[in-house]
């Protein structure tokens, strides 16, 4: 029995021992449990984190399999596709613009027509206005008295015209017979080897061809009968609108800018006066230049005793609105006419008259005449003539020219008044730059005194108002 109290003190000892390796083996399981964790953080969900939404996407654990992310498809198209994308794009919706416009003024052709006449008559009658309204005239009775004489004038010289066709329709016809029978003996006396026989079939074929087609030929007058009402009607519109637009002006180009965004209007109004003069140069150099065309080549004419030389002349005038294309029309019907009548010498001297002033015309006149008022290229002239002609036919070829010439004008102001506005909106310069930057200041001009008589009393230091 002396021997238990040993036996118990050693079990105690041993289980005393074992506790402690347990607490060891514990506490080293919990420091490793410790460790996994803060290597590998638990999966987040929404209530764990309230603040992950859509703007807000978690990354994910580090477990999931690597996926490789795809590229944003705007980055992945090359630059120049996207560039010709977003030009396309535009240019679809302008072409889109355009082909509505034009599908608007074929439909209302007439009207767009007359108004554009009126247009090109007011620039030519403005100038007049002006003039009787600073002689003293009110504005209602100078623009009744510019418009009476101007379509006065006008009527006179159509009036003139038909009655010198009227006048020697008998004699161009009888010398045409002749030119024709002429023509007829130079073929049987060529070495082209043509028969009589040959000639007579041919004038035999021409007149079953117009008896066939007597049908055809009966609804082209009938046709011509509608293009002469409709000639009469824009006529008559073109006759309104330019006495309003010689009374009113002012005030429906005031009304036109209403329609403008306030933020383009500076610039509209800038660039309307600018267009307007240009319309006014051409107008005027145009009809100056056709008038000195139609004198000298009817003088030549009429010296060579061509029939018909004063409506000749008059055709001249009208057929040179229509830049280059009408010098050509108008003196090649001088010469035929000239071929017909007078024989091949008088046409070859004809074409000489014709040519030399022609040449004077476009090497002279126009650069002088109307200067830098007008400036469009040559190929813009034949490009837009032609043009102008298939959309609308003469009238669109006489309305081509102008049309581009004001073009050409407002959109060189627009692009020069958008360059100084950017500019002026630009931040200044400051410290040494702008020292630098600034020009240097120039002394004001010292004019010599002109002599002339004092003032009188009363009248010193008083600004006199410009004259209207």
């Amino acid at each position: 029995m002396s021997k238990l109290p040993g036996w118990l003190g050693r079990v105690g000892a041993e289980l005393t021992e074992l506790g402690e390796r347990l607490e060891e083996r514990r506490a080293a399981a919990e420091a490793e449990a410790d460790r996994d964790a803060d290597a590998e953080p638990p999966i987040p969900t929404a209530a764990d984190h309230p603040a992950a939404t859509a703007d807000h996407v978690p990354p994910p654990p580090a477990y999931a399999p690597s996926v490789g992310a795809r590229p944003d498809p705007v980055a992945a198209i090359p630059w120049g596709m996207r560039v010709a994308a977003e030009a396309g794009w535009r240019l679809l919706v302008l072409a889109g613009t355009l082909w509505v416009l034009m599908r608007v003024i074929s439909a209302v052709q007439l009207v767009v027509l007359a108004f554009v006449a009126a247009l090109l008559v007011t620039a030519m009658l403005q100038p007049t206005v002006a003039r009787l309204r600073r002689y003293g005239l009110p504005r209602g009775l100078a623009t009744a008295v510019t418009a009476i004489l101007g379509f006065v004038i006008m009527g006179l010289v159509g009036w003139f015209v038909v009655w010198q066709v009227m006048d020697n329709l008998d004699t161009l016809s009888d010398k045409v017979r002749d030119g024709i029978d002429e023509l007829k003996r130079w073929l049987l006396d060529s070495p082209f080897h043509v028969t009589e026989q040959q000639i007579n079939d041919v004038a035999k074929n021409l007149s079953d061809t117009i008896g066939t087609n007597t049908e055809e030929i009966t609804s082209a007058g009938l046709q011509g009968v509608t293009v002469m009402v409709e000639v009469l009607t824009g006529i008559l519109l073109a006759m309104f609108s330019t006495l309003f637009l010689l009374y009113d002006g002012k005030r429906i180009w005031q009304w036109v800018l209403k329609l403008v965004p306030a933020q383009a209007r500076p610039g509209v109004a800038g660039a309307g006066p600018r267009a307007w003069r240009t319309l006014t140069a051409y107008v005027r150099g145009t009809v100056l230049v056709a008038m000195i065309d139609a004198i000298f080549i009817g003088l030549g004419i009429w010296f060579l005793d061509v029939p018909m030389a004063v409506p000749l002349a008059v055709f001249i005038f009208l057929f040179a609105f229509i830049p280059l294309v009408g010098a050509v029309v108008s003196g090649a019907l001088a010469v035929v006419v000239a071929l017909v009548t007078e024989g091949v010498f008088t046409a070859l001297m004809v074409l000489l008259v014709v040519l030399a002033v022609q040449q004077i015309e476009g090497h002279v006149l126009q650069p002088f005449i109307l200067g830098r008022a007008v400036r469009v290229h040559p190929l813009a002239v034949v490009l837009s003539v032609a043009a102008g002609g298939m959309i609308a036919g003469i009238g669109g070829a006489v309305v081509a020219v102008p049309l581009v010439a004001v073009t050409n004008t407002v959109v060189g102001y627009l692009r020069t008044y958008g360059q100084e506005a950017a500019l002026r909106h630009a931040p200044q310069p400051r410290g040494a730059t702008a020292m630098g930057a600034a020009p240097a200041p120039t002394p004001p001009p010292t004019l010599p005194p002109t002599p002339g008589p004092p003032p009188a009393s009363g009248d010193e230091g008083e600004e006199k108002p410009p004259v209207q």
